[in-house]
């Protein structure tokens, strides 16, 4: 998608298994600032460093988008959030673009996000790995795993009338049309039906609309709800023509 740039191989997100297979590149992406870049030259004869930091104390409302606003302008290749025993455990590792960004993560170590303040520590490429490995491993066989939810929640999706458009959140920010036809893959859609929210900066915000041939179609793709595209749970709301015109207008 949006990221390019650094000669090591890296396709984030959606695409996590590739990585565990060929290994991450670290990238710029549009409108990032450049006060973040790394040298052309800045690792000469020595290789650099996975540029990954672990975040703990998070919200248990916490999405993507609120862990990119917390590392405003430095530019966020994967948020993965941990799991244990089916919950979000409050911790999230980031890879950043660069290794030098690191330095500027963890000057936003007990930085509050909402009420609570975060903890930021430097992390480790094996520990990333291996978190993606576990979250992957417990969703297998299971891929609309029991994840709590008020009993209210659920019925208020149910009893939704359907227009035949849905919105998707928690997508990866590197999750491209493509990867949202695949997850689709039982309905006909076209890259024009789908939409990817961004926001003020042109950075994906996680979230997207899809709109169906039908709300019968879009009633039939909410068994999708909760299930997951690459490591990510994704969750489906169903939305309308109204919301997704005001959402993609206000992005651009």
């Amino acid at each position: 998608m949006f990221y390019r740039g650094y000669p090591d191989g890296r396709d984030m997100g959606a695409k996590r298994q590739r990585i565990v297979d060929k290994g991450p590149y670290y990238a710029n992406s549009p409108g990032s600032s450049f006060m973040y870049n790394a040298p052309p030259n800045g690792y000469v004869g020595q290789p650099p460093h996975f540029p990954v930091v672990r975040l703990r104390g998070l919200p248990f409302d916490c999405t993507e988008t609120d862990v990119a606003e917390f590392f405003h302008g430095l530019d966020i290749v994967d948020v993965l959030f941990v799991h244990k025993g089916g919950k979000f455990s409050g911790e999230a590792f980031c890879v950043l673009g660069y290794p030098l960004q690191v330095d500027f993560a963890l000057q936003k170590n007990r930085q509050n996000m909402g009420r609570r303040y975060v903890e930021v520590f430097r992390s480790k490429r094996q520990d990333y790995y291996k978190t993606i490995a576990n979250e992957v491993s417990e969703s297998c066989g299971s891929p609309r795993r029991n994840i709590p939810r008020a009993k209210s929640y659920d019925e208020g999706k149910d009893s939704t009338e359907h227009t035949g458009v849905l919105r998707l959140r928690g997508l990866p920010f590197s999750a491209g049309k493509d990867d949202i036809m695949e997850f689709f893959k039982d309905f006909v859609l076209s890259e024009d039906s789908i939409h990817i929210t961004m926001n003020s900066e042109g950075r994906p915000t996680g979230e997207a609309f899809v709109e169906f041939a039908n709300a019968e179609d879009s009633k039939a793709a909410m068994a999708k709800d909760r299930m997951t595209l690459g490591s990510r749970y994704i969750e489906l709301f169903p939305s309308s023509v109204e919301e997704l015109d005001g959402t993609v207008s206000r992005g651009r």
